[in-house]
């Protein structure tokens, strides 16, 4: 079995590719850090690859695909990503606009590609990597909030498509709360609650999509912030997440 990940050089994505390898599957790694992947490589051994990519790209998102078609991949992790915080008319244009790009546009355009792949083999698991922040609208990190609720809509929608003709492809998003990686530094917060780490998100990431899963929520704490989304109004949801964003 052989896994392509983006966003192996850090935080979940590499969690995800030593899990893997511990489990026996061949891993492509894929990261802008090509420092980074070569490290990660040489403490993973022989049963890697790696290549250089910025996701943020379209045509390097289809490059990518490209130079990996004689792979016969089994599963695609769409894992690369970062966030932003402050006030929506006080942060960067272009910094929100390259977030658009590598956590929306990257994850549309390898999920599309792969998917073909996989549904015309009628096997292979997409992991898209999203957050509980998909599930809400979140003042404060609203570009953010917003890309993950393109993700797990994207990911529920060709779920539905994928069971209505029959397909054995699976497709999964992960959703958790705070993982303590390198996010915090790069979208400058400071988690209020305490994050769990990112191996153990990694493995219940893993263990959700090769079970099928649709949502893959690591906790029953996040599990009841999902849960109380459907019986409490828009408003109050949304102002409440402007409270807990406040707090980083």
């Amino acid at each position: 079995m052989k896994a392509l990940i983006t966003g192996a050089s850090s935080g979940i994505g590499r969690d995800i590719a030593k899990e893997l390898v511990r489990q026996g599957w061949d891993v492509i790694l894929v990261a802008r850090r090509t420092e980074r992947l070569r490290e990660l490589k040489k403490e993973l051994g022989g049963r890697t690859k790696c290549y250089r990519c910025d996701v943020s790209h379209v045509e390097e998102c289809e490059m990518l695909h490209k130079i990996v078609q004689d792979e016969d991949i089994d599963m695609l992790v769409n894992c690369a990503g970062f966030g932003l915080c402050g006030f929506f008319d006080e942060t960067d244009m272009d910094t929100e606009l390259q977030m658009i790009q590598t956590n929306v546009t990257a994850v549309h355009v390898l999920t599309k590609l792969f998917l073909k792949d996989f549904i015309a083999k009628d096997r292979g698991y997409i992991l898209n990597v999203a957050s509980v922040a998909g599930f809400f609208s979140g003042p404060l990190m609203a570009t953010y909030y917003a890309t993950k609720n393109y993700v797990v809509s994207l990911t529920g929608a060709i779920r539905t498509e994928l069971r209505q003709r029959g397909s054995h492809v699976q497709i999964s998003a992960f959703c958790p709360g705070p993982v303590a990686t390198e996010f915090n530094d790069v979208a400058k917060v400071h988690f209020s609650a305490a994050p769990i780490s990112s191996k153990r998100a990694a493995k219940s990431a893993l263990r959700g999509a090769l079970k099928g899963k649709l949502y893959v929520i690591p906790s029953i704490k996040i599990k009841s912030l999902k849960f109380a989304k459907r019986i409490l109004p828009d408003s109050l949801i949304t102002n409440l997440c402007y409270h807990f964003q406040q707090k980083k």
